[in-house]
């Protein structure tokens, strides 16, 4: 368990309370004293400021720029900095059809990116290749293939809304996110 005062609470703000845990002391003497998990302060931490990797490759990026537009708003969700630099950004947003050359270049990217990453698939074709991926033998059958899918947002090309509750679906799984359990080598 972890102790956090009453000072710092105040600062996060009453909606830090909603997502935590809370154990309130008994004593009166120890009033200023909140204790709740390391994961969960973490976690909340990890969700309040979700920072997605400009990558658009198609259709579907207009979609995802609309979504981070004032009529949207993605920032509401603590995901509206959008990072020119894969070492900057924990959310790839792969919005478009993805090619077998594109393919390898989706990894690199991929893999420079800080632990924790999470990736969203935008659209149909970098879902399953969308409609192109009968008649051509170069677009590749889905991002899942070369990279980890957390998230598939359906549609050609998907509404701002949907591409919203994908985010939304995304900090629900890293609410659910254990630091101790990750897999040795990362940190936090």
């Amino acid at each position: 368990m972890l102790r956090v005062t009453r000072s710092t609470v105040d600062s996060l703000g009453t909606n830090a309370l909603a997502e935590w845990d809370v154990a309130y002391p008994q004593h009166p003497e120890d009033q200023n004293i909140l204790i709740t998990t390391l994961d969960k302060i973490v976690n909340w931490g990890r969700n309040s400021s979700v920072w997605p990797f400009t990558f658009g490759l198609a259709c579907c990026a207009i979609e995802m720029m609309a979504t981070g537009a004032p009529k949207f708003d993605l920032d509401r969700f603590g995901a509206g900095a959008f990072r020119a630099t894969p070492r900057q950004a924990d959310l790839m947003i792969v919005a478009g059809t993805v090619t077998l050359k594109m393919g390898l270049r989706v990894k690199r990217l991929y893999e420079q990116m800080a632990e924790p990453r999470y990736v969203i698939s935008m659209g149909a074709c970098a879902t399953a290749g969308g409609p192109y991926w009968q008649h051509g033998y170069h677009v590749m059958k889905g991002v899942d293939r070369v990279i980890p899918v957390d998230v598939y947002v359906p549609g050609c090309p998907p509404r701002p809304e949907a591409l919203i509750e994908g985010v939304c679906l995304l900090r629900e799984k890293i609410k659910r996110d254990s630091v101790l359990n990750r897999k040795r080598g990362s940190l936090l």
